[in-house]
């Protein structure tokens, strides 16, 4: 199983978006607090997020807490500012990938303190970044096909 992680994700559409795409690929979502909106079972449903219930959701008060509750984690810190394509990275079952807020990104000491742990998407150079929920779903997909779709379905029965 993979893991993606949020540090203080701001806008809810974007994390509805990825919480979509663990809960089809069985992969756990990783909230890291203070969040931008309320995640309570009445919002949810409010929300009409149909899929929240297969959802492996962990939720964290701070960086520091997510660390000393998952100390032997293999993580990729994920931002614009890390001197790695993700593309070149040899992902393993269990890797958390770790994506910062969307008006900020990661801390930069965290990004400092791991360089080797840091990957990135490639962009053109003075545009805006991608948006969160569609950076996630990169990385997460590449992980995937690295580790060939564990237990997803691969194939279409309505060509069979």
């Amino acid at each position: 199983m993979l893991n993606i992680v949020l540090v203080e994700p701001e806008i809810p559409q974007n994390t509805g978006n990825i919480s979509r795409t663990c809960s089809v690929t069985g992969t756990a979502l990783h909230l890291i607090r203070p969040l931008g909106f309320d995640i309570s079972d009445s919002a949810v449903k409010r929300a009409g997020l149909d899929y929240w219930e297969y959802l492996d959701l962990h939720v964290y008060d701070s960086v520091d807490e997510f660390f000393c509750l998952n100390p032997a984690c293999s993580f990729w810190l994920c931002s614009t500012k890390a001197p790695k394509c993700y593309s070149e990275t040899v992902f393993k079952d269990g890797d958390f990938l770790i994506f910062g807020k969307e008006t900020a990104g990661l801390p930069e000491a965290l990004l400092r303190a791991n360089p080797e742990r840091s990957i990135r998407i490639p962009m053109l150079a003075g545009r805006r970044s991608l948006n969160l929920s569609n950076s996630a779903a990169i990385v997460l997909y590449e992980a995937l096909r690295q580790l060939r779709f564990p237990g997803m379905e691969t194939k279409s029965a309505y060509f069979a």
